[in-house]
């Protein structure tokens, strides 16, 4: 064994001994699984993943990452047996969802379940030396995932045990907590917390009709479709609860999303709002002793929200506008005041924040009167932690940039600076790279970020090379760069996700594939005219629907 060999060896040991030692510190199976999939994602540099476990018999998904909402939901739930891993409907919805390596999670009795990893940021295929490292990981995992299942099992059963004298306490407790909270939020919080631990729900909603405004606080079913099947004075006058087989008599398309149990909450004989509930876990049906609980607790909860609405509102926005200020002056120094420019590139930049204050950052820091760099990043959250965090990165970025350091040692070092000074669970996708003016070139790194668009010639490159999202973890793979020489009239194109998932009416996303489209079609333009198209058409995409993401684009074009 040389050298190097020798000291990935040891790397890869030392990753393995604190792998276990976390996750072997707790017996919280989300945090297990999310731990698992993220190590196994960030020693591969897979793009996506996902964990499903053996529950009762069945194989359920449990964790994923990169995997769209969509896709999650196809899920198919399969009995656990021998051929698990063979099973064509499995195999199916591999290959839709692009993931190439599986092995199952097995303990000395019987199979866990199993882990899927998607392709390589690196697109290289998954090796037998890939595999086996992989079997060790899930090897360490299986007694801490077990342990944790088990643990699972206890505590339903425990619950379920108990679940009468709770009952009894809940009331008075639950009628003390409703008056110390002042927001509806909260009280909706404490409401559904108080009937999912009782009764084991899987999808729920709470709304209130308040000044003839029907407003969805809590919700597991789709929001927009609740608003327009509820917006009937029907509701309105509802005074009993309404069962499985009433809903399903005379409202069949709520019963087809799933709701099982309608509970009004009243106050002074009017009904002020409703408690949607689905099927229990357990499919066990509601009893007469259920219903008069949760009307009980709704009665509770529909007082301190209406008691609270108003200071609500005021505090709400004193607070918020006192966080934004903050931030807005943070946020207002991070971005470059003015684009610099240059003979062979024409630059043009777009940043538009959802909630005043966003998580999205780009730079463009010139570095001698040949060479500039350009950055783009997403930090997850908003508000002042994502602001603060974003200055982070700014410093590091631009100490880092001006000390002549290869560009793929000092993103890793910018990820070791990220992942010290983060400890609430929050990353940044990350591009950057140095433009060559004289020699029309571009040397780049992609940490995580949604890959930008090199168009040539009405075809698009996407700039994929580089490594994991910075913050997660200390950098244990050296990142890669890649170096490409521009031809005039080239463009690339840099962008959050806040393009692509921007959503219109229907919840629907504008895509990458819409994105695409219009690059190509735009790149005989200015910069300045691609990015005015861009705005234009996800705008009209969109409609006037408030976004819950930052929207930031970067066009530059070789001239």
């Amino acid at each position: 064994m040389n050298e190097s060999e020798s000291i990935k060896v040891k790397r890869n040991l030392t990753a393995l001994v604190e792998f276990s030692r976390i996750i072997n510190s707790s017996l919280d199976l989300d945090f297990i699984l999310n731990n698992v999939l993220l190590t196994c994602m960030g020693k591969f540099l897979a793009t996506r993943g996902l964990i499903a476990l053996n529950i009762n018999g069945k194989l359920l998904l449990r964790a994923s990452k990169g995997i769209p909402e969509e896709l999650k939901n196809k899920f198919p739930e399969l009995p656990v047996d021998e051929n698990l891993i063979h099973n064509s409907e499995l195999k199916k919805y591999f290959s839709e969802g692009r993931l190439q390596a599986i092995e199952k999670i097995s303990s000395s009795d019987d199979c866990l379940g199993i882990v899927c990893l998607g392709e390589k940021l690196n697109k290289q295929p998954f090796t037998e030396d890939d595999s086996e490292f992989l079997k060790t990981i899930l090897n360490i995992s299986s007694s801490a995932i077990q342990n944790s299942m088990v643990v699972d099992k206890l505590s339903v059963v425990n619950r379920f045990l108990d679940s009468r004298v709770q009952r009894l306490n809940s009331l008075f407790e639950l009628s003390k907590e409703f008056g110390l909270f002042s927001e509806s939020a909260r009280v909706a919080k404490l409401l559904v917390y108080s009937i999912i631990g009782q009764f084991l729900v899987s999808k729920y909603a709470v709304l209130t009709f308040i000044d003839g405004i029907t407003t969805v606080i809590e919700s597991k079913f789709p929001e927009h479709r609740l608003k327009e099947l509820l917006n009937s004075d029907d509701f309105l006058k509802l005074e009993n609860p309404l069962s499985k087989h009433e809903i399903g008599k005379k409202y069949n398309e709520l019963f087809n999303l799933g709701i099982e149990l309608i509970v009004p909450m009243q106050l002074q004989g009017q009904t002020k709002g409703l408690i949607l509930l689905s099927k229990r876990i357990n499919n066990q049906e509601y009893s007469e002793s259920d219903i008069e609980f949760i009307y009980s607790v709704g009665s509770l909860a529909i007082i301190s929200i209406e008691n609270r609405r108003l200071f609500k509102e005021e505090l709400a926005k004193q607070k918020m506008e006192e966080e934004l200020e903050i931030a807005r002056g943070i946020q207002r120094n991070l971005l470059p005041a003015k684009i610099p420019q240059y003979s062979s590139f024409d630059i043009a930049v777009m940043n538009l924040t959802s909630q005043q204050v966003g998580g999205d950052y780009y730079d463009i820091i010139r570095l001698d009167d040949n060479t500039f760099c350009v950055a783009i990043g997403d930090v997850s959250g908003k508000g002042v932690p994502a602001a603060l965090l974003m200055a982070n990165l700014q410093a590091f970025l631009k100490t880092t940039c001006r000390q002549g350091m290869q560009l793929e040692e000092a993103t890793a070092l910018i990820n070791d600076l990220i992942s010290e000074n983060t400890s609430d669970g929050r990353f940044i996708t990350f591009f950057w790279g140095i433009l060559d003016n004289e020699k029309r070139s571009l040397n780049y790194v992609n940490a995580g970020h949604n890959h930008p668009l090199l168009i040539r010639d009405g075809v698009i490159r996407k700039l994929d090379k580089g490594g994991i999202i910075l913050g997660v973890m200390k950098t244990m793979i050296p990142y890669i760069s890649e170096n490409i020489q521009l031809k005039k009239d080239d463009v690339i194109l840099l962008f959050t996700d806040g393009i692509t998932e921007a959503k219109d009416k229907f919840d629907d996303e504008y895509s990458d594939e819409k994105l695409e489209a219009l690059a190509v079609d735009s790149a005989a333009l200015s910069s300045k005219e691609i990015l005015e198209k861009i705005k234009t058409d996800v705008q009209a995409f969109a409609r006037g629907t408030a976004q819950s993401d930052d929207m930031t684009v970067v066009v530059i074009k070789a001239i």
